[in-house]
Formats: structure tokens, C-alpha cells, sequence
């Protein structure tokens, strides 16, 4: 099957921005624009975004596939970023800087205190972060990146500055890793950015590559343009591929390849 460009769709939110740079100009309509989000079947096994963010969003984590199917869904929820612009002093925040109790925990989500429990790691263009489920996080303000997540609309928020929106403190607690982060080793290979547990993420650039799966993949232009079935494709779009596709990335342009591990499959 021939590669698909995905329908993008600018989403606002109250920590998005009215201005989002040259590459996503054609989405701004004087609003915070937090979100582009992409169309694909309720079946699809990854999903992209892309995210804009003038405050800090809110404190939350998801869970694993035991807790996820326990609950009535299909899997959990890894996730990872991309950073395409950073503010000089923007972070993300993963994990907490000791390890805590659940009670803790819940404690700190309570009175907000957990903001300063929390290891706020400094990140700028290029940066590439996978976050597994159970991860406690929050992304910083400042930050324009590209987000990777298996599918699933379950997240347990436990503090949001504030804001009117529900928290869920004590299934938060009950899934999250209370222990600092660790990210997961660097694949050794170059150009491969993670290589599980839950998917595969790939940075192109200056190759030809026959892309061959039996789900889907999806191609993240990051700079630049390139082909994928002898169709062009840029900043700001996000490509599905299914079967087998070529990907032709010039030397000067970048994009990413995600697709899922077999291995969690």
C-alpha cells in the first residue's frame, strides 16, 4: 500500500501559543495552538504529536499494559519526545529526585509540593527522551517537539498548577515508578534513538531506506524535504506507511521512523 499523508489538525490549549514558527505557520489563527494531531484508525498502535508549549503542563503518568488491561484497554503507554526548540531555560521533568512512598507521593500531589520533588532535567534541539510508563513527568514551557506515544487515552493526572481539571491521585500513585529515572541504555547503532521496549524510533538522514512492516509505520519529517513512494514530504506532517515504502532523506534534511517493536507485540 502506497504511503498516506495523515490529516493534521491544530487543537487549542490554554498553554499553547498563538505563534508557532515558520514550519507550522499555516496552522496559527491567533489562538494558543498546544497540539497538531493526526488522523488514524481507533486501531493504530502509535500515535504522533506535535506540541507547543508557553506553561508548564501538568504533572501526570500512565500505565503499563498489566495496569492498562486491568482497567478494560488494549496496552499502556510509553511515550518519547523529540526536541525541535527549546527555550534557553526549558525542561522536563522525569521522575522524582529521591525515591518516595506512595504516600508520599499522594501527599505531594496534594499540596503541589511534589513540583519540587521532582528531577527537572534541562533539554534543548536534538534532544530525543524516551519516558516508559510509570514515569512520573511533566514537559516544561518554552518547548516545540514531537511526541510519540502508543495509543491509549488513559492518563492519571496528579497536579496541574491549580487548573479545573480532575486528578487522579491514588491510581496515579498506584502506577507510578517511585524510584529516580533511569533512562533506558542508548541503542548502540547511529541514527537508531530507541530500540524498545514498546517501539522503535529511527532518525534518517542522507539515505535511501526500503521500508518493510506488517503494521504501520509513521515518518515525522524534522528539516528539510525528502520522498516516500516518490511523494514529497516536509516539515509539520506525518507519513503512514504499511507493507513496504521507500524513504529517500537528502544529506541536509532529517526525519524520524517510528514504528512498533515486535518484541511487545
Amino acid at each position: 500500500m502506497p504511503a498516506r499523508k495523515l490529516t493534521a489538525h491544530a487543537v487549542e490549549k490554554p498553554w499553547g501559543r498563538p505563534t508557532l514558527g515558520d514550519d507550522f505557520a499555516r496552522f496559527e489563527n491567533g489562538a494558543p495552538i498546544g497540539e497538531i494531531w493526526f488522523d488514524q484508525p481507533a486501531s493504530a498502535e502509535l500515535l504522533v504529536k506535535y506540541l507547543f508549549t508557553s506553561e508548564r503542563l501538568s504533572i501526570q503518568v500512565h500505565p503499563d499494559d498489566a495496569a492498562a488491561q486491568a482497567a478494560g484497554y488494549p496496552r499502556g503507554k510509553d511515550e518519547a519526545w523529540y526536541i525541535l526548540d527549546a527555550a534557553p531555560d526549558s525542561t522536563i521533568a522525569l521522575g522524582p529526585l529521591q525515591r518516595l512512598s506512595a504516600e508520599e507521593l499522594r501527599s505531594a500531589a496534594f499540596d503541589g509540593s511534589i513540583v519540587d520533588l521532582l528531577d527537572w532535567r534541562p533539554v534543548r534541539p536534538g534532544d530525543f527522551i524516551y519516558s516508559p510508563a510509570g514515569t512520573i513527568h511533566a514537559i516544561g514551557a518554552g518547548l516545540t517537539l514531537i511526541e510519540v506515544q502508543q495509543n491509549l487515552d488513559l492518563t492519571y493526572r496528579l497536579y496541574d498548577y491549580g487548573r479545573p481539571r480532575e486528578l487522579h491521585l491514588e491510581d496515579g500513585a498506584a502506577v507510578s515508578t517511585l524510584a529516580p529515572f533511569v533512562p533506558p541504555p542508548a541503542p548502540a547503532r547511529p541514527g537508531l534513538l530507541a530500540a524498545g521496549p514498546k517501539f522503535v524510533v529511527e532518525r534518517l538522514s542522507g539515505t535511501e531506506r526500503v521500508v518493510e512492516t506488517e503494521t504501520t509505520a509513521l515518518l515525522i519529517p524534522v528539516t528539510g524535504t525528502g520522498t516516500v513512494d516518490g511523494e514529497t514530504f516536509g516539515p509539520a506532517e506525518c507519513w503512514s506507511l504499511t507493507g513496504r515504502s521507500t524513504v529517500t532523506v537528502p544529506q541536509g534534511s532529517t526525519a524520524l521512523l517510528a514504528y512498533p517493536d515486535a518484541a511487545s507485540r
